[in-house]
């Protein structure tokens, strides 16, 4: 333990008194203390590398867990006496819009979110990589046992099963002795990269691209917008071949096929389904009735402001405008993909939150440890070389202001130092590998949907890495062919809000019901705050072969006709808001999509 503690502050350029190194080897969690203090040395006003740390130093440190296993110097530690935190002023959320357009939603009664009894983890699978193929999904998901750990988190959070986990492919990353040779072998910037990324592609990027004055215009147009790019896909199917407007309907027309945007739905006292439902020529009400139980299943994840297919009946002689009888519901949805077999490695994060004194500094480093080759074993450093491309979505570092009291919860309460400290702990990934960033509503970009890429000016740091793109949230990539929609995933909020089928844990099941609305965000003016500009930049126009998400930091993995799946999960461990609702992550666990198109998922947490 003690050559551990000195050799952490030695690799940060930092030397401990005495004394100081006396009261971290005594306190109960060494190892923690030591990260603490190392990450408030490094992003705050304190002496400079290389000058001794004394007691007196560490004693004015906020937040910091003193607590003593047995007393420093035959002494009784003196309780320490930290001044009050300052709470930041949350940032109010963006209140629903009321469109005064041709599209003119009304809001749906809340839904009460049903519990969901959740497992207790299997016993732990022996060490080492696993090689299987992961299974495919059906529709409704996949069971699967996770792993326990054999001791508790140092948080003590009691993990929780979730089916869409794909826990049997999870490899924990083994240390082992690396030669000095290859410690420095990858360290960036000390060689230019020779590596070639003309195959990279940017596909989409809005991040130069917001066009919206804010007038009752733009948002007339958005809606439009959304219309015209999802009715170009719907048309496309064989049952809609010949969907006419509504106002074509004819008085003796029984039959009817229509692209339409629902404005309205609702359950009557009798079980059946209301619709409303408009397109730019008329509005209709659609009846889906109870006794049919493959479309009330399909009704009830219908949302407001989405864009679907329906075939459906009336009675001769009714107007135009009379109730009709649903007969289908049809989604935009994707085709079935091919899988891309690939010769590279991606490597899939998000949500790292540096900056947060809840933030796993030690198993992120291990992390960039394995991705430079210094660690793991020799068939874990093999797969590690192989990898090409790193991905972040969103939430790089913690922010300011995002949450009620999160200011009681940050180890750095400047968003450009957060910025400085992810430049330090990125920039020691070998130059080699190409990282994408995107926002999230942590970042200090806009919040509203879709995010332009994070400014320069909060991260100059982040910025001089010479393999760092920046683009917006939502953006697509095409990785030497493999093309990759990157989402942070706050949409994955409004989806569990307005549907008793989906879950914060269950975040597979969203990216499914994502791929088939062909929309990241459908419903407008609820908790995702989307920007009205002039195109709807939330449309799924191309269909991926990946779909990367975040947000929720609970890792999850399907497939769904042949496109991946994934939510990386997070580098942060439970914060108290996340708390309040219940939520519990999985963090410090890294997806990758391996050489030959298959999907992995990388522990570097005990």
């Amino acid at each position: 333990m003690t050559a551990e503690i000195l050799i952490k502050f030695a690799r940060k350029g930092i030397i401990l008194s005495p004394e100081a190194y006396d009261l971290i080897k005594n306190s109960k969690n060494p190892i923690n203390l030591s990260s603490e203090i190392i990450v408030k040395l490094k992003s705050g006003n304190y002496s400079k590398d290389m000058v001794p740390v004394d007691v007196d130093t560490i004693m004015k440190m906020e937040g910091l867990n003193l607590e003593m296993k047995s007393p420093v110097n035959d002494e009784k530690p003196k309780s320490i006496e930290k001044p009050p935190h300052i709470q930041e002023k949350p940032l109010e959320t963006k209140a629903p819009i009321n469109k005064q357009t041709g599209f003119e939603p009304k809001k749906p009664e809340m839904k009460e979110e049903t519990g969901k009894k959740i497992e207790k983890p299997q016993a732990t699978p022996e060490k080492g990589i696993v090689l299987e193929k992961p299974k495919t999904t059906e529709e409704k998901g996949i069971g699967l046992n996770e792993p326990k750990a054999e001791e508790k988190p140092k948080e003590e959070i009691e993990p929780k099963v979730n089916p869409g986990y794909a826990s049997e492919h999870v490899v924990k990353i083994e240390d082992a002795e690396v030669s000095k040779e290859v410690e420095v072998k990858y360290k960036r910037n000390l060689t230019e990269s020779k590596v070639s990324f003309d195959k990279f592609k940017v596909l989409k990027d809005t991040s130069n691209k917001s066009y919206t004055s804010g007038e009752i215009r733009n948002l007339i147009d958005y809606f439009q917008n959304r219309y015209k790019k999802l009715s170009g896909i719907l048309e496309k199917r064989p049952e809609l071949r010949t969907w006419q407007k509504i106002n074509e309907i004819t008085e003796n027309q029984t039959d009817l096929n229509l692209i339409v945007m629902i404005t309205d739905i609702r359950s009557t006292k009798n079980g059946h389904y209301l619709i409303e439902v408009e397109d730019d020529t008329g509005s209709l009400p659609i009846l889906v009735s109870k006794d049919n139980d493959e479309l009330i299943r399909a009704a009830r994840n219908l949302m407001r402001d989405e864009v679907i297919g329906v075939i459906a009946q009336k009675r001769a002689g009714q107007s135009e405008n009379q109730l009709a009888i649903c007969q289908n519901l049809i989604d935009p949805d994707v085709p079935r993909k091919d899988r891309k077999e690939v010769d590279f490695g991606t490597v899939f994060t998000s949500d790292i939150h540096i900056g947060s004194s809840t933030f796993l500094e030690d198993a992120f480093v291990r992390f960039t440890k394995w991705l430079n080759g210094d660690y793991g074993n020799e068939e874990q450093r093999e797969m590690a070389n192989n990898v090409k491309y790193m991905i972040i979505g969103g939430d790089i570092v913690d922010g300011i202001g995002v949450y009620p009291n999160q200011d009681k919860e940050l180890a750095i309460k400047d968003i450009t130092a957060q910025y400085d400290e992810a430049a330090r702990l990125v920039g020691d990934i070998r130059s080699d590998i190409k990282i994408i960033i995107t926002p999230g509503n942590h970042d200090a970009s806009r919040v509203a949907e879709p995010q332009p890429a994070v400014p320069e000016k909060y991260a100059k740091s982040l910025y001089k890495l010479n393999n760092v793109e920046f683009l917006s949230n939502p953006s697509t990539v095409s990785l030497d062919g493999l093309e990759v929609l990157i989402y942070h995933g706050r949409g994955i909020d409004d989806m569990v809000m307005g549907s008793n089928d989906f879950s914060h844990e269950r975040n597979d099941l969203v990216m499914k019901e994502f791929l088939r609305k062909r929309h990241l965000a459908p419903l407008y003016g609820e908790r995702t705050p989307l920007a009205s500009e002039l195109e709807d930049h939330l449309v799924i126009d191309r269909v991926p072969d990946v779909l990367h998400t975040g947000h929720v930091h609970i890792n999850t993995y399907a497939n769904y006709n042949g496109i991946h799946c994934i939510n990386s999960g997070t580098f942060q461990t439970q914060t108290e808001f996340q708390k309040i609702y219940n939520i519990v992550p999985t963090p410090a666990e890294v997806p990758i999509i391996d050489v030959g198109g298959n999907y992995k998922q990388l522990k570097f947490i005990d």
